[in-house]
């Protein structure tokens, strides 16, 4: 295989994941702080059409609001377990 049939394996029209290699699932949220997907549409990811993927990729700044919010530290975290 030569080097042009190689690297035009790599070049494909569709959309490229969001992941950042930052993984690590909001406890509370429940998504990923990374590209802010959840666990769900993360493993859904390879079987999603083109347009499911744009769409998603779409939605995903609206999200990080979601990982913004102050959760009142550790008298917070201390709370939430008593209740």
């Amino acid at each position: 295989m030569n080097n042009d049939t190689a690297d035009d394996i790599w070049k494909r029209d569709e959309v490229q994941s969001p992941c950042i290699n930052i993984c690590v699932v909001h406890p509370e949220a429940r998504i990923c702080t990374g590209c802010l997907r959840s666990i769900q549409e993360i493993t859904e990811w390879s079987r999603m059409s083109a347009a499911e993927r744009e769409a998603l990729i779409k939605a995903l700044p609206e999200r990080e609001a979601l990982l913004k919010k102050r959760r009142g530290g550790r008298a917070a975290k201390l709370a939430r377990r008593k209740a």
